[in-house]
């Protein structure tokens, strides 16, 4: 099954986001989003492929029985092959971010995605699209990277070897029930209850999910492609690539005449991409840290942040934090607040709404 952790989910961020990624991912309907700020699952629909995991931004619905994470590390450290197969080690291919991709290329040299299944496959119709798309990008990453790994698609139709294994029968059952087995196999009958509900579960936010959005959290998939990064070999030549072609990070640009200092994007940014310092006087960016979520093009009112048309590999290798705007500090003739501003305004927002 798939868990919502909505503290990670981008539409808990804010209402006028627009990220809908895992409902038009999902082959089977499972997901919803609908009035509802955070979308809603019908768990008895969902087949656990893990690709709205996979074009999720923030790594929000991760699956409870597959980990992407020690997924990769336990393919990197096989001594031979790269092979990848949904009959073998995923369960679907579109599990598999960009960023996956890419680091396991890299590390591996040569990875081979076994695509023999996906003309008959019951929910080919939007993960394999995907899978071809994530595949496409992380060539082309690779090589404006100038590396010499590659991914390959392969119509394989790899087949796993029966499974011999006979089913306990209830008095072999009962001989391992001790306390550890009845907690497990109660949490297991409430996931099979849940799978048994043909409705949609509506999510909100808790307690603990408000605190922790209030932290700045890289995704894993990103750690990894930096520590990938790291073991490459830096280019000759930075390329700038066309922007459109990057979905998981980008570069910004912000109208400084437009811009009103409100601050919303560097506060709800979820891995602090865009940051200020204590005085709230300048917007910094990082483009490594983008996760091209969209939240603060969502959130600003005015439109002053758009995303560059290009971005440079150089941030790849280099990371560089640069300076979107900077402002005035001044004290606000009503209030006496402190307030940032890029006019000579001697009122704060506030108080000119006031």
């Amino acid at each position: 099954m798939i868990k919502l952790e909505s503290s990670r989910c981008i539409r808990s961020l804010t209402k006028e986001s627009g990220c809908n990624k895992c409902e038009v991912i999902c082959p089977t309907n499972a997901i919803v989003v609908g009035s509802n700020p955070l979308p809603s699952i019908d768990f008895s629909a969902c087949v656990a492929c893990g690709a709205c995991d996979g074009v999720c931004p923030n790594e929000a619905l991760p699956l409870d029985n597959f980990s992407v994470v020690d997924f990769f590390f336990d393919f990197v450290k096989e001594s031979n092959g790269g092979f990848i197969s949904c009959k073998k080690n995923v369960p679907c291919i579109a599990a598999l971010s960009v960023e996956y991709l890419i680091s396991m290329a890299i590390l591996k040299k040569r990875v081979i995605l076994d695509i023999g299944h996906c003309k008959t496959c019951e929910i080919a119709s939007t993960c394999y699209p995907q899978i071809v798309k994530n595949y496409e990008e992380a060539e082309y990453l690779l090589e404006a990277m100038q590396s010499d790994a590659e991914i390959k698609l392969h119509k394989v139709a790899y087949k796993p070897l029966e499974n011999t294994k006979k089913d306990a029968n209830r008095r072999e059952f009962l001989q391992f029930v001790n306390l550890d087995t009845v907690i497990k196999t109660s949490r297991e009958f409430e996931k099979e209850v849940k799978k048994a509900t043909d409705e949609l579960v509506a999510h909100t936010l808790e307690k603990s999910d408000i605190s922790l959005l209030r932290q700045k959290r890289i995704p894993q998939k990103r750690k990894i492609f930096f520590t990938a990064i790291k073991r490459v070999k830096k280019p000759a030549v930075y390329h700038v690539v066309d922007a459109t072609e990057v979905s998981f990070t980008s570069q910004k640009l912000l109208d400084k005449k437009s811009c009103t200092a409100c601050q919303m994007c560097y506060r709800l940014c979820p891995t602090g991409a865009l940051s200020s310092d204590i005085k709230n006087s300048k917007i910094d960016f990082d483009p490594f840290l983008c996760i091209k979520c969209n939240t603060c093009h969502d959130v600003c009112e005015v439109d002053a942040i758009t995303l560059s048309p290009s971005y440079n590999i150089k941030e790849f290798f280099e990371p560089t934090v640069q300076n979107l705007i900077s402002f005035k500090v001044l004290r606000c003739d009503e209030c006496g607040m402190l307030f940032s501003t890029n006019s000579d305004d001697k009122l704060c927002n506030r108080c000119k709404i006031t």
